[in-house]
């Protein structure tokens, strides 16, 4: 059986997650920026693009935007919504980026696109990656869950009906053993019997084991943020945490 994330990013991802909007992409990618704060015409690489709003949102501000994404599916919805044709998309595993050494000024990895995999190895393999493909004093940002904000406030179960695209969508979601993992049901009205199901797990890494992961690779972290807003990390009430820093 393949791994999850080799089932899970088709079009039934693009249902569920729909309201994850274009707005709203470029109003991260303004923030982004201005913490990167990157030169015109700076190679940025976002990592587990997706669909490919924050890369082509990256592409407006002036950057040379390259998106790379393991889903044919999805790298094949963010070609059609790159409408100036100034992206590269490739298709890759973040375990093993198809770039040269030093290839970019700056690498992107948004919304929990970490901590996939199943052998900690490979997750600390992501990282190696993201050191590698940077420039010396090249700028990353990992916008990583909150861990202990995800325990205390999962939402067990939640079910909604997407009118435009006639399907029901059930979620149930679980902590298992350091993981949290989400199994969801998409099925037509009156067609149960034919659900599809999918399964996403995100390994529950804190703070300190980034930080540990960064100073056995030569990243330093100097920003730390736990949410769009701007907001500063607070371990108890905090969404996210949005890591930024270079390579040493």
């Amino acid at each position: 059986m393949k791994p999850w994330y080799e089932q899970s990013f088709g079009k039934d991802y693009m249902i569920v997650y729909k309201h994850r909007d274009w707005e709203q992409a470029d109003r991260e990618v303004a923030k982004m920026a201005a913490w990167l704060d990157l030169p015109n015409h700076a190679k940025v690489l976002d990592i587990g693009c997706g669909m490919g709003r924050h890369a082509v949102a990256l592409a407006a501000c002036g950057y040379q935007v390259t998106g790379v994404d393991l889903s044919d599916t999805l790298l094949a919805e963010a070609k059609e919504n790159d409408d100036e044709k100034e992206i590269e998309w490739m298709h890759g595993d973040m375990r093993s980026l198809p770039f040269e050494d030093g290839s970019f000024d700056a690498t992107l990895n948004l919304f929990t696109s970490f901590g996939y995999f199943s052998a900690e190895s490979d997750n600390i393999a992501v990282m190696r990656q993201i050191r590698r493909v940077l420039k010396p004093n090249g700028l990353f940002l990992i916008d990583f869950l909150n861990p202990d904000y995800i325990v205390q406030h999962l939402i067990p179960y939640s079910e909604r009906f997407e009118p435009e695209h006639g399907v029901h969508i059930e979620e149930v979601r679980s902590i298992r053993d350091g993981w949290v993992q989400k199994e969801i049901t998409v099925y037509e009205p009156g067609k149960r019997d034919k659900a599809r199901q999918y399964l996403e797990r995100v390994r529950l890494y804190s703070l300190d084991w980034f930080e540990q992961q960064f100073k056995h690779l030569d990243l330093r972290l100097e920003q730390l943020y736990g949410d769009y807003d701007g907001s500063a990390y607070k371990a108890g009430s905090s969404k996210r945490m949005i890591m930024v820093g270079k390579s040493c």
